[in-house]
């Protein structure tokens, strides 16, 4: 079962977007557990998730698709270059840069997303990561309607 806002009903009103990092292969249960550990860290829920986001080169990766199918939620595929100007605000690595063509994927995905759905994107803390996932949060503030 998975844990909503009637449980912190405070959180209610926090939006987030997390950006998704995978290994070839990761299965959707340990992304949808990652997602949830990483959303329990700041005591948020699914309910507070308004969309999820990955590098492009994860297009094909069907755990993602899965999960953002489980969740009702429009999962965003950026490009490396899209995903430029948040790289400066994250720690890289060589390893993700030849696999992915950008040095991170989680947090400068989760930045990418939260800025074209509103403003002042901001990461909630650091990404986590298990075996074969990685997390990140971001935050934004709705533009007036």
């Amino acid at each position: 079962m998975l844990p909503t806002t009637s449980d912190h009903p405070s959180a209610s009103s926090i939006q987030v977007v997390a950006g998704l990092g995978c290994r070839r292969g990761c299965s959707q249960d340990e992304l949808l557990d990652q997602l949830i550990h990483s959303l329990a860290r700041h005591e948020l829920t699914v309910d507070n998730l308004a969309g999820l986001a990955s590098i492009a080169h994860k297009r094909n990766e069907a755990s993602l698709h899965g999960l953002a199918e489980h969740l009702a939620l429009e999962l965003v595929f950026f490009a490396p270059e899209q995903l430029s100007t948040y790289q400066a605000m994250t720690t890289g690595s060589a390893l993700t840069q030849a696999a992915t063509g950008s040095p991170a994927v989680a947090e400068p995905c989760a930045l990418a997303l939260a800025a074209r759905l509103g403003t002042s994107p901001c990461l909630l803390g650091e990404k986590t990561r298990s075996a074969s996932a990685t997390c990140a949060l971001a935050t934004f503030d709705r533009e007036p309607a």
